[in-house]
């Protein structure tokens, strides 16, 4: 396998930052100005037009109708488009505080974020120009969720009439925050998402900006196709165990799920955790059929040599993998529910395949977005909050930490009595 990320690969990004910094007006302008709209939508857009001919762009995105009634994105809007280069898919995500939640559920999966800033919303009077708190919450999940690239389109440019002292302002207060948080990879571009400046086309009005247009930026940033994956132990969750029939001459056990690392071939030795099983693995059922090999991020069925006592959420790991079942891990935790986190209650922790119930045993600290620093006297984590706490589990899952692997480093915690989604953790 090639070990160069194929950059004409398909790119998911997110758009993220505070309410009405115009993140929906910039995707709708991205569609229109690189001509991915549709005949309907075209029609849709002039008659939005108002008095002023001002399109409004950000009917493209905002589908619900409480959100065309509010002026606010809600949801996680998710658009598809694709020029000469290279093909997107867009999450347009909340802004407001309130639905931070849907902000990490869309960054979760993106190779890049394009962070909106605001120019006009922040003053410049200050001796230090304060960027908003909802920019910090977002580039601080940004970090934690380790998106490997971070666009910070400073928007709204034309109302500062393109004053550079302003924008380079702008950039030294987000290069500051994001030594703060550990954020390395970052580029700036001054645009006005309403006017079309930067945003395809290079604009007149901002001679003194010597960059490339945002989506020229986005044309040629790296995938997330991580190659280390594929070069890591084999980890394959178990979703389902497949038994055609309970013939004896046809006693088919098949073990059906993704291949999250690694990669693995008939023949291949295996151990089944949590519970430290071996076996070898004498087939490879794919969509495609019977194959000899397969490798991380494709579904298939496998077949091994013993019949072993194997459920939904166990794991197959390479044989001297040194991955090994936990009942004990430290994780940051986004708290997404209304009611405070209870040390006392049990919840129910979803990795990978496997449901599990667990306790927060405890809270080593949490971030204080407006400030960056960390309280370590905190006795619960509220409504968006980001902390790092300890978690005990009932049973031992097989996970990795988020950094070495995404997917097999991800969890998040139910109310089992509600059912509803009340964090996503990131192991450490």
């Amino acid at each position: 396998m090639s070990q160069t990320l194929n950059q004409h690969a398909p790119l998911r990004f997110i758009t993220a930052g505070s309410v009405d910094d115009g993140k929906s007006t910039l995707i709708g302008r991205l569609l229109y100005d690189s001509k991915a709209l549709l005949s309907d939508q075209l029609l849709s857009l002039d008659k939005s037009k108002n008095k002023g001919e001002v399109i409004d762009f950000s009917i493209l995105t905002d589908g619900l109708e409480a959100e065309r009634e509010q002026g606010i994105t809600i949801d996680v809007a998710y658009r598809y488009f694709s020029t000469a280069k290279r093909k997107f898919i867009i999450a347009d995500t909340p802004g407001h505080e309130q639905y931070t939640r849907n902000m990490v559920t869309g960054a979760s999966t993106a190779s890049a974020a394009v962070v909106l800033i605001d120019a006009s919303q922040l003053d410049f009077s200050q001796p230090e120009l304060q960027l908003l708190p909802q920019t910090k919450r977002h580039s601080a999940i940004l970090k934690h969720l380790g998106t490997p690239h971070i666009l910070v389109a400073i928007n709204k440019m034309d109302l500062l009439d393109f004053d550079q002292t302003k924008f380079h302002a702008i950039q030294q207060a987000y290069l500051k925050l994001s030594q703060q948080l550990g954020i390395s990879n970052v580029q700036f571009v001054p645009v006005s998402a309403l006017q079309g400046d930067n945003i395809v086309h290079q604009s007149e009005r901002t001679p003194w900006y010597q960059g490339d247009t945002l989506l020229s930026i986005l044309e040629n940033l790296p995938s997330n196709e991580n190659i280390s994956i594929a070069k890591q132990d084999f980890h394959f969750p178990v979703q389902l165990v497949i038994r055609l029939d309970q013939d004896k001459a046809d006693d088919f056990r098949g073990y059906q799920g993704r291949i999250e690392a690694g990669s693995i071939a008939t023949g291949d030795n295996v151990r089944i955790e949590p519970n430290g099983y071996h076996s070898k693995v004498v087939e490879i059922i794919s969509p495609n059929g019977i194959v000899q090999q397969a490798i991380a991020g494709e579904q298939v069925t496998l077949r091994l040599a013993d019949d072993i006592d194997i459920s939904r959420g166990d794991s197959f790991v390479a044989e001297h993998s040194t991955i090994t079942p936990t009942k004990n891990a430290t994780a940051t935790l986004c708290w997404f529910d209304q009611r405070p986190l209870n040390l006392a209650r049990k919840y129910l922790l979803k990795h990978c395949t496997q449901k599990v119930f667990a306790k927060i045993s405890g809270i080593d600290h949490v971030l204080d977005v407006k400030t960056l620093s960390k309280s370590h006297e905190a006795e619960t984590l509220t409504l968006n909050d980001i902390g790092e706490v300890h978690v005990s589990l009932q049973k031992p899952i097989t996970a990795t930490s988020y950094a070495q692997n995404q997917a097999t480093g991800a969890f998040i915690l139910i109310d089992e009595a509600t059912y509803h989604t009340v964090a996503a953790g990131m192991i450490l």
